[in-house]
């Protein structure tokens, strides 16, 4: 048997949940917006209660790795490293685009690419590029995106865009291969399944020295209207 505790956090939306077995036992989700740093742990605590009140013992920890949020992410990692470290158990880590993909194809065709994209504001995006059987076809890269971008793929197959990023995309990308799918998130119950997998191969990540895949560096900024002018 196989229990796991899956944290999702790499978007706006805030995700755990306890599986055994592939069933999922118990599933906190949040749309609301950014208070994962409250969420989380409110969460875990309900999920550690249940399982405690049940007589559940966790094998392992999974967390979306990223990337998304530097702040989403850095919360999520964090609640796994001390979960993982404090019931010394192991930990894995489920790069967020695949979560994505496994939740999208079933609505593939064979020869249909499957695209989750990550806001990463303006127009920027992280976009990574799966067949349907979830090979990876291009990496994820942080994108630009223009009326031309990914027109090379697009003129060979349609291609499914779907993600916060892909909403303001829509109005951009208008070949007639490209297809969008809206209110997609990577979720924690979603993990579940690929999660299970690495479990079986024993694909674990040091707890000690493993980092989200935050793709581009955070920076921080000063808002305008809080910068105080002061004279000598």
């Amino acid at each position: 048997m196989c229990t796991l505790l899956t944290i999702e956090t790499s978007t706006p939306v805030c995700s755990c949940a306890l599986s055994r077995d592939g069933e999922i036992l118990v599933n906190k989700e949040n749309y609301e917006g950014r208070s994962h740093a409250s969420l989380v742990g409110l969460f875990v605590h309900e999920i550690m209660e249940y399982a405690r009140e049940q007589d559940i013992h966790l094998d392992a920890i999974a967390v979306s790795s990223g990337p998304g949020s530097y702040t989403g992410l850095r919360i999520g990692v964090s609640e796994a490293k001390g979960l993982s470290y404090g019931l010394d158990i192991p930990m894995i880590a489920i790069p967020t685009a695949r979560i994505m993909a496994s939740m999208m194809k079933e609505k593939a065709d064979e020869d249909t690419l499957l695209c989750p994209m990550i806001d990463a504001r303006r127009m920027e995006v992280y976009a990574t590029f799966f067949d349907r059987s979830l090979n990876m076809i291009r990496a994820t890269s942080a994108d630009i995106v223009k009326e031309d971008s990914y027109s090379d793929l697009l003129e060979k197959q349609k291609i499914i865009f779907f993600g916060n990023g892909a909403e303001k995309c829509r109005t951009v990308i208008t070949h007639p291969n490209a297809l969008f799918f809206d209110d997609i998130h990577p979720l924690a119950s979603a993990m579940v399944s690929l999660a299970e997998k690495a479990f079986a191969d024993k694909t674990f990540v040091d707890v000690a020295y493993f980092e989200p895949f935050y793709l581009k560096e955070f920076v921080a900024t000063v808002p305008k209207n809080k910068v105080i002018d002061v004279k000598s």
